[in-house]
């Protein structure tokens, strides 16, 4: 079966539920699209604001303190929030990734080897039975090692040990100072056997979330080598867990059966996507979401990606608060109903950040200044004015 471009959107769209708003609670919604981008903490929040019908964000931060959504470095060595039910095996299976980059050089040269870290985790775990800051874990660590350690020392095993990062502080549960708690189940580590069953697990889950998908797309979301994502498909493949599919130019996809895959003319509303948000960073091929000449603009060289206009299901531009509502930078002319649905969104949006950060991801304004020539439109949050036009200028310096 051959699926087009368009249609391999519209799959990453219904998968994960930016089709339609959808009335769920905020644990099944988590588990319907895998993996939140969460190494900036409102990230989750918006995502679910995009995704579900009247969300509160109360009912986040609920399932942030009772750990039924949990935190923690997981695919690509970054920070994601995910049900703890997949937690256990997202953590098994990029752990050979995480005891190669964390307990490298960088570890080693604090005089502690990867066999050290080994026998350090389980203590580490036990000292963790309740949220502790990292000054209380370095204080451990001295007192295991009988000196202070050396740097690199709780860099290492912080990512390496599989950690859950505790809710500290309002508005969006996590500040900037983190604690760090043991998860209710520990994964298994330095076990290849277990690692390959759980990529496993990993993979079938991706593909639920964001499939149809290569095996390079694979590789990428989980920064796993190919051969470990190919070994996987295979072994999936053999199970009949999966089908194959022939993508646009010919390449190999792979899907679970009888997933949704709707028709490449199905509407997809207007979004302000929020900082980071997965579909962005889940494929190896990006113009499944990112058309090819927006990709430098909204992704970073330190590697930011902005809040964006998703149009039509493609990145089309960029936003940020602003005095009065949302700023939206579009990198192409937008129709005027288009500019009528941002507005909706955008009261949505200022709405929804009042009773908690009015000006989240403030400290990112300085990108604007560095985009290129750009109409920006002022989304007004109040009232039922049409969007504030000004044509052709240069994007507002941060």
């Amino acid at each position: 079966m051959r699926i087009t471009a368009r249609e391999l959107n519209r799959s990453t769209l219904a998968r994960q539920l930016l089709l339609q708003r959808e009335t769920l609670g905020v644990a099944d919604a988590v588990r319907r699209v895998v993996a939140l981008q969460a190494q900036q903490a409102a990230s989750p929040y918006l995502a679910l604001w995009n995704r579900l019908t009247d969300f509160d964000p109360a009912d986040l931060d609920s399932a942030f303190a009772g750990h039924t959504v949990v935190k923690s470095t997981l695919m690509r060595i970054t920070l994601h929030a995910v049900h703890i039910d997949d937690f256990r095996a997202f953590r098994e299976a990029v752990q050979p990734l995480l005891r190669a980059s964390r307990l490298g050089d960088r570890f080693t040269a604090s005089g502690l080897t990867a066999e050290d870290a080994d026998a350090l985790v389980p203590e580490l775990l036990a000292f963790a039975d309740r949220p502790r800051t990292a000054a209380e874990y370095e204080a451990w660590l001295a007192q295991r090692l009988g000196a202070p350690p050396k740097p690199g020392a709780w860099w290492g095993l912080r990512q390496y040990t599989p950690l859950l990062h505790a809710p500290t502080t309002p508005p969006w549960s996590f500040g900037s100072r983190p604690s760090y708690v043991a998860p209710p189940t520990r994964p298994v580590l330095a076990n290849p056997e277990v690692s390959a069953a759980s990529l496993q697990t990993l993979v079938k889950r991706y593909l639920e979330g964001f499939g149809p998908a290569t095996v390079a797309d694979v590789a990428q979301f989980a920064l796993v080598q190919r051969a470990r994502a190919r070994t996987a498909l295979r072994a999936l493949a053999g199970d009949g867990d999966i089908e194959r599919l022939e993508g646009p130019n010919g390449e190999e996809l792979f899907d679970t059966p009888g997933a949704s895959r709707p028709h490449e003319d199905t509407p997809a509303p207007p979004r302000l996507m929020a900082m980071w948000d997965s579909i962005l960073l889940a494929y190896s091929d990006r113009s499944r979401v990112i058309p090819p000449d927006y990709r430098t603009l909204v992704t970073r060289r330190n590697g930011d990606v902005l809040p964006t206009l998703l149009i039509d299901g493609c990145v089309a531009g960029v936003w940020r608060p602003a005095e009065g509502g949302i700023e939206a930078t579009a990198f192409h002319p937008l129709p005027d109903d288009i500019w009528e649905q941002l507005v909706a969104e955008a009261r949505s949006m200022t709405a929804f950040l009042a009773d908690r950060d009015p000006e989240v991801y403030r400290r990112f304004d300085h990108w604007w200044s560095k985009l290129p020539s750009a109409e920006a439109r002022l989304l007004p949050g109040h009232g039922n004015g049409a969007p504030n036009i000004s044509r052709d200028r240069p994007a507002l310096d941060g």
